[in-house]
């Protein structure tokens, strides 16, 4: 398996920059602890993690607050974790996590998954990007060029992969070119304008209707590419019944969606870049 390496340096005025990172988990126990290993140690020292569990049965919740408690020690709130009563989806999780910290004032907001399959060590990356920018969006792509799969994917799986982002780019009619990508990093205004609230996605097909919203009201989306690896513990929630609501249900985004209109400037505001040079819920702070 590919593993990433990356060690993008970051002026240090920009280092210092407040970042939020939301993950959503369900049965990530034999993840979390690695991934906030990892997070923490990035050259970001303000930091934060969110953390919105579902009840994992597996006894994650837990963990994230035995985890929160270290890492807050000193008095220093850098993780939170925020328990719902029951599985109650993705997009979900990601808008709750999001409206809290955008209450908290946060100014970045990243959201990935606890699996691994998006390597934190990309982070840094983005948050130059968006502040060398000025972009609003910026989405870890594995459709531009730099961007590749895990080795390890069956035929089947790229295939579906690939036959999904090409279905939901010409059903709704926009450049984005991965779709359903789950690791992004928004501006603050970007998901104030957008207004979660009037989400209604609620499983995979929550980042599409992001990422549909983000270019249909003008927003400025740049993909960077990444190496996107198979889960490292765990079998993928992704089953083939999501997978085809998820196809129909993109009909209903364009829809629901069809009065909220672009900018009068019909321009591309979808960038696609080389990577940098490298060198009921109950919220639990520990």
């Amino acid at each position: 398996m590919k593993r990433t390496n990356l060690s993008t340096a970051l002026p240090d005025q920009w280092r210092q920059v407040p970042l939020a990172v939301v993950i959503p988990t369900y049965n990530e126990a034999a993840n979390l602890a690695e991934m906030a290993t990892a997070l923490f140690a990035l050259p970001l020292p303000k930091l934060r993690l969110l953390v919105v569990d579902d009840a994992s049965p597996d006894g994650t919740g837990a963990l994230a607050d035995s985890l929160a408690a270290r890492y807050n020690a000193g008095g220093r709130e850098r993780m939170t974790v925020i328990h719902r009563k029951g599985k109650g989806g993705l997009g979900t999780a990601y808008i709750l996590g999001m409206q809290t910290m955008l209450a908290e004032g946060v100014e970045f907001v990243a959201q990935m998954d606890a699996d691994f399959s998006h390597s934190p060590t990309y982070l840094p990356q983005m948050l130059g990007v968006i502040l060398a920018t000025g972009a609003d969006v910026i989405v870890g792509s594995r459709y531009v060029p730099g961007g590749s799969l895990d080795e390890g994917w069956s035929w089947w799986r790229r295939l579906l992969s690939w036959w999904a982002n090409l279905y939901s780019r010409a059903v709704l009619r926009i450049r984005v070119r991965d779709m359903t990508a789950g690791f992004k990093l928004w501006r603050r205004e970007a998901l104030l304008d957008i207004g979660l609230g009037n989400i209604r996605s609620n499983g995979y097909v929550f980042q599409v209707e992001m990422a549909y919203l983000s270019e249909k009201l003008g927003y400025r989306i740049i993909e960077v590419p990444i190496h996107f690896e198979d889960r490292r513990i765990g079998q993928s929630k992704m089953d083939v019944p999501v997978k085809i609501e998820s196809a129909w249900r993109v009909w209903e985004l364009r829809w629901r969606h069809r009065k909220r209109v672009r900018p009068a400037a019909d321009e591309d505001t979808t960038v696609h870049t080389p990577p940098l040079q490298q060198s009921d819920s109950t919220i639990m702070n520990g």
